[in-house]
């Protein structure tokens, strides 16, 4: 029986964990599994060994805080895969901590890949020189990065952008979900998506929040993640539907949105949903990022189409002046909201075929093969 431990630390890294652990154990249920993850990879199959709820920590400032904490993650880390002794680790993006993991694991002997690959394109290229030293296997999930990785001598594997799976599995139907919620159907939805870490949550919703008085004649539904408290979002406004899980179906039915920068403007454009990208974050952390990130824009959907697709609001401008009117030009009554839609067909052309997770799964089974 192989053995696989796979390493995810934030919540995004769950759910394309949680496909890969699906697809790995669809061709082999004799595998066995552990990961540090969350609900939706022990759903699929693994066992958890440490929950992404206690690892996600945004921002310089944030990680210096939690140092101390990181570390004991780190030797904890180490600890269980050596007592699992797996014949493959699988490294889920969250590059500070699993090119440090890396390093160890492949002291130990173990065979070691890298899925969805750290955004050294971004920054912090020179940490290239880590993936050639303790990485056997890269797998990328953006047109651009096997190009970017042969430029230094790293033979990357391009397997497509796992969402384009993902965004198929809507079971809620808009219909239903309005029912759900009591919103009658002549009444359009702006869903506000504030992101998933406490740190975000905190500094988002209320901003996003301050402009539902400027549209009256619609419903707002805020979706909340599982795992945090309800507490979290007690400033919102009696007229607001909070809806915990089911966020692929409320990006369905909304005519718009205002999404927190991540994985979820992708997954907010695949849908096909207009949108307005928020990012706030400690102001030190975001001064230290400006000066070390080399890249254009903070949204995904930028960044793949190399252009301003999306309005993105960061630091000083996530103030609810700014959101109106960003908000306004992307209703269908505004002059934006076609050509996004437009841009959005683009984006999906890019990103290329479906598959990713099922992809990835057949290579590393072949390479668990090889290492016996």
């Amino acid at each position: 029986m192989a053995k696989v431990f796979i390493i995810a630390g934030e919540p995004s890294g769950d759910l394309h964990g949680a496909n890969l652990v699906k697809a790995l154990l669809n061709q082999d249920v004799s595998l066995e599994l552990a990961c540090w993850g969350g609900d939706r990879m022990e759903a699929a199959g693994a066992r958890v060994m440490k929950h992404v709820d206690e690892l996600a920590f945004m921002g310089f400032v944030e990680v210096v805080a939690n140092l101390r904490t990181i570390l004991r993650n780190f030797n904890l880390c180490e600890e269980q895969i050596k007592a699992f002794q797996p014949d493959l680790v699988v490294f889920i993006d969250y590059p500070g901590f699993n090119l440090r993991m890396a390093k160890k694991v492949k002291a130990l002997g173990i065979t070691t890949a890298y899925y969805i690959s750290p955004q050294i394109w971004a920054w912090k290229e020179n940490r290239v020189s880590k993936i050639k030293a303790f990485i056997d296997h890269v797998f990328v999930i953006l047109p651009f990065e096997k190009d970017f990785f042969a430029k230094h001598g790293v033979d990357a594997t391009y397997v497509g952008h796992p969402l384009l799976d993902e965004i198929k599995h809507i079971e809620t139907t808009p219909e239903m979900l309005r029912k759900s919620l009591g919103i009658p159907e002549q009444k359009p939805i702006i869903a506000l998506l504030p992101g998933s870490r406490t740190q975000e949550i905190k500094l988002l919703l209320e901003p996003m929040a301050q402009v539902i008085a400027a549209f009256p004649d619609h419903a707002f539904v805020v979706s909340k993640v599982a795992w945090q408290p309800k507490r979290l979002y007690e400033q919102l406004p009696n007229r607001v539907h909070l809806l915990e899980g089911n966020t692929y179906a409320l990006l369905q039915a909304a005519e718009a949105a205002l999404v927190t920068s991540g994985t979820a403007t992708l997954e907010t454009a695949l849908i096909g949903t207009p949108q307005v990208v928020v990012y706030k974050a400690n102001p030190l952390s975001v001064w230290i990022a400006r000066r070390l990130v080399k890249v254009k824009y903070i949204s995904l959907v930028n960044l793949i189409m190399d252009r301003a697709v999306v309005s993105e609001l960061i630091q000083g401008d996530v103030q609810a002046k700014r959101i109106k009117k960003e908000l306004e030009a992307i209703l269908p009554e505004g002059q934006n909201g076609t050509q996004i839609l437009a841009d959005y067909a683009a984006l999906k052309q890019k990103l290329g075929g479906e598959g990713a997770s099922r992809i990835t799964a057949t290579a590393l089974l072949k390479i668990l093969a090889l290492s016996k």
